[in-house]
């Protein structure tokens, strides 16, 4: 605390992320990281772009990398937005879509970062339950919201939504922006972007920090009508005209032209998640279905606190967060089948133990 902040700067309760710690024989199945690299053509991307060209700013509206994947999902390029990560494209959305008269609404179990831009915006929220199977409801969404957001699959549970759902919702709050949160989509779900055509007020948010396995990289995307990219572009242009480096541009653009690479390592992930809920059902654990890289697990006989603790001394480190609810959940990430089993075999040793 300083006298020299500003009164926002002192109630503000920021996010915390993941850790990112650095234990000798770390198993990291923590921030749902993709356990396999980008492929060949993006590190040649990237290397190609280390000359002299980087004393020069990078391309400021990313051109070539919103035409790459305008084409990719069939829109035009002033359909889509880039940013410096996907929460930063989240933040100007808070800020240039989400602030009405009515509350904004989101699930009361979902990505913990939505209650922190509503603090540092000033935007009235609501959260609306999910249900006793960690569902999400569309029809629980009060019809005086001012607008919505929802990650779909939802995090931390990894729940999704079919597309026809998110087109209910869209056709129950026809004046509100809909914000669908893509993260985890490429690994199970439906992308909502079809859906584009035929409602203006919907705004999808995608990343490649997941499939693309580009998280160091930071790229994030939105999608939507053009009104709705124009107001995000006011927002980039009046805090970082420059949002994205030219590595980045380059990164991502062979990114979504290795086709190939993306659907293996997708295939890889989603059987190795098979894997993992397999073998936590046979220890006795919980989870509703995940159509993300991550399962939200808990056992019934043993506290998620006391399970952390005894993976951690293991070096193999999981997500947990103490909220009501869901204090007892573990989010584990999918790693690749060898990093699944050594986690099985901890867990079956710490049950063991425990009794």
């Amino acid at each position: 605390m300083s006298r020299f902040w500003s009164p926002i700067v002192r109630d503000l309760t920021p996010y915390v992320p993941g850790e990112q710690p650095r234990l000798e024989g770390l198993l990291k199945l923590n921030t749902n990281e993709n356990p396999y690299g980008p492929g060949p053509h993006v590190l040649a991307a990237i290397k190609a772009e280390v000359e002299d060209g980087l004393r020069l700013y990078p391309d400021p509206t990313a051109e070539r990398l919103r035409a790459t994947i305008a084409a990719y999902h069939g829109l035009d390029a002033g359909n889509v937005f880039v940013g410096n990560g996907s929460d930063e494209v989240l933040a100007h959305t808070f800020k240039g879509l989400l602030q009405h008269e009515g509350p904004l609404l989101f699930p009361d179990i979902t990505y913990s970062f939505y209650p922190v831009y509503c603090g540092l915006f000033g935007i009235a929220y609501r959260t609306v339950p999910l249900d006793a199977a960690l569902q999400v409801q569309i029809e629980d969404f009060a019809p005086d919201a001012g607008a919505i957001i929802l990650p779909n699959p939802n995090a931390p549970t990894g729940s999704v939504l079919p597309r026809e759902a998110i087109e209910r919702l869209l056709l129950a709050h026809p004046q509100a922006v809909i914000v669908i949160d893509e993260a985890y989509v490429d690994f199970g779900g439906e992308s909502a972007i079809p859906l584009i055509a035929r409602h203006p007020n919907l705004l999808v948010v995608q990343t490649l920090s997941k499939a693309r396995s580009l998280a160091g990289l930071r790229v994030g995307l939105a999608f939507g009508d053009r009104p709705l990219i124009e107001a995000l572009e006011r927002v980039k242009d009046s805090f970082n005209s420059y949002p994205l480096d030219r590595l980045a541009q380059a990164g991502a653009r062979a990114a979504y032209e290795d086709v190939a690479w993306f659907e293996d390592s997708r295939a890889k992930v989603i059987a190795s998640r098979r894997r993992l809920e397999v073998g936590l059902l046979a220890l006795g654990f919980e989870m509703p279905p995940s159509a993300a890289n991550f399962v939200f697990a808990r056992h019934p006989r043993h506290e998620g606190a006391m399970l952390a603790a005894a993976l951690r001394a293991r070096a193999i480190i999981v997500r947990r967060f103490d909220k009501p609810r869901i204090a007892d959940y573990l989010r584990i990430t999918v790693g690749t089948d060898a990093e699944v089993d050594r986690l099985l075999a901890a867990l079956e040793e710490i049950l063991a133990e425990a009794g």
